[in-house]
């Protein structure tokens, strides 16, 4: 045990990319100990990605490349201005809502922080903001992505813990508004402290176009639903909603209608159990694919070439992660580190909200070093049975999970948003980290109501029936 975790520690020490250390320090333990032949680390590797809701991770990775070469994320930031754009620290709030939406189409943290972080950092640093602030916001406001549904960290530990997506999905959806208000309040702290205006005049026609929007999208399920009641094949009701949606996106060319309806169509399917998350995944492409080729026109062969090798190179990368980590987890268990963890946790103590306080601590340490992903494959097999065994339902201790690392992804020295964001700023990742520390008091606000009233996750999965 002392050499799997010694051999990984040291080889991280030096530098050494997370993945090849844990298979390093996995095949060293192998060879040194004997408890198993060689050959299996190859074979617990392959076995790590031979999984059916791994295929969701490439296709939601897709949708988010496409979405951001479609023009999307353009019309979401117009719609965010026009919706909250006229309120004190207008640019603040709307660099927040844009987050909302586009989390609801990428489903990871670094997508929302290049795609939308490229534009809203920008904008606010030419309507006078301090680069520090656009920075903080942004990088706060990237860790709605993996927490609003569609989320790759949720489709790996739904595979890892063996529970449902969907209910992982729905889950995120009450957490994810409470972050959103969280920053806002801190947003609207900042405004009143350094006395800031709006940064678009207020106005009705344009908030009340927003608002038309949402009613429009959130209308869409509802008028599914009664089609179906009304004896009418889930095929036909959708293929009617659509194409009632596009004559009226078409005629009033709205910002957001059709941006918008990709989180819907997502969530709203899984919840019905029209598809599963892989289905899911492979919608949002269609839909991707669709803005930018034939509503939008703003996609080339070469753009959507270029998508789709970005694509490839992420979803390599993701992959040789979780085969790296599924050994390293598979011999954390076989020699009994991870009973020997889980042993002395229990005996520390058995009431569970005093557990869950010691996890944020280690999850938020773990998610400071090591890639989302890693931890989730690492800590997974060692912390889920304490958690069944202490009463904790697993969907809720997801989002505790995923809420921790998204925290560590905005942390040195392996905060891949830290890092996008200091390059999309041009600023040291020093000067990054320092202006993202403020921005880390709500997100702490928002992990304690999380883990200490279960309900903010457990409702909404209960009362859709994917979950007890």
């Amino acid at each position: 045990m002392l050499l799997l975790l010694g051999g990984f520690l040291v080889l991280m020490l030096l530098g050494v990319p997370v993945a090849i250390a844990m298979a390093a320090s996995s095949l060293l333990y192998i060879l040194v100990s004997g408890v198993t032949p060689d050959v299996t680390l190859a074979q617990r590797m392959i076995a790590g990605v031979e999984s059916f809701p791994l295929l969701a991770v490439p296709f939601f990775i897709l949708a988010g490349n496409l979405m951001n070469i479609a023009g999307v994320t353009g019309r979401i930031y117009k719609f965010a201005v026009a919706l909250v754009g006229w309120m004190r620290g207008g640019l603040g709030h709307v660099n927040i809502i844009g987050s909302v939406i586009f989390s609801g189409m990428s489903g990871t943290a670094i997508a929302d922080a290049a795609g939308l972080g490229t534009i809203e950092i920008k904008a606010m640093k030419d309507h006078g903001y301090s680069t520090e602030f656009s920075v903080g916001v942004t990088a706060a406001s990237a860790t709605l992505g993996p927490i609003i549904p569609p989320s790759l960290p949720f489709v790996i530990y739904g595979m890892m813990a063996n529970v449902s997506i969907g209910a992982l999905f729905l889950g995120g959806v009450i957490p994810g508004i409470v972050l959103t208000l969280f920053m806002m309040a801190t947003v609207t702290y900042f405004a009143h402290k350094n006395k800031w205006g709006s940064d678009t005049p207020f106005s009705w026609p344009q908030l009340g176009s927003a608002g038309l929007e949402i009613l429009i999208v959130l209308s869409f399920p509802m008028t599914i639903w009664l089609m179906v009641m009304a004896g009418l094949s889930v095929n036909i009701a959708v293929a009617i909603g659509l194409g009632t949606l596009l004559v009226i996106d078409w005629y009033f060319d709205f910002s957001a209608v059709m941006a918008l309806m990709a989180p819907v169509i997502l969530i709203g399917g899984m919840t019905l159990g029209w598809f599963t998350p892989t289905e899911a995944a492979v919608a949002a492409v269609i839909w991707s694919l669709f803005l930018g080729l034939v509503r939008y026109r703003t996609m080339t062969f070469q753009t959507v070439a270029k998508a789709t090798f970005d694509t490839i190179e992420t979803t390599a990368s993701v992959l040789f992660i979780v085969t790296a980590a599924s050994i390293f987890a598979w011999l954390l268990t076989v020699s009994q580190a991870a009973q020997t963890l889980s042993d002395w946790m229990l005996s520390v103590t058995h009431n569970k909200w005093v557990f869950l306080a010691l996890a944020n601590v280690l999850i938020l340490f773990v998610g400071c070093f090591i890639d989302t992903t890693a931890a989730i494959t690492i800590l997974v097999p060692i912390l889920l049975p304490i958690v069944l065994k202490l009463g904790i339902d697993p969907i809720h201790f997801g989002l505790i999970m995923t809420l921790n690392l998204m925290i560590g992804l905005l942390h040195p020295p392996l905060g891949m948003v830290l890092f996008v964001l200091a390059r999309v700023a041009k600023l040291s990742v020093e000067r990054t980290t320092v202006a993202i520390l403020p921005w880390l008091v709500p997100l702490m606000l928002a992990l304690i109501a999380i883990t200490y009233i279960p309900e903010l996750t457990l409702w909404l999965p209960k009362y859709m029936g994917l979950s007890k």
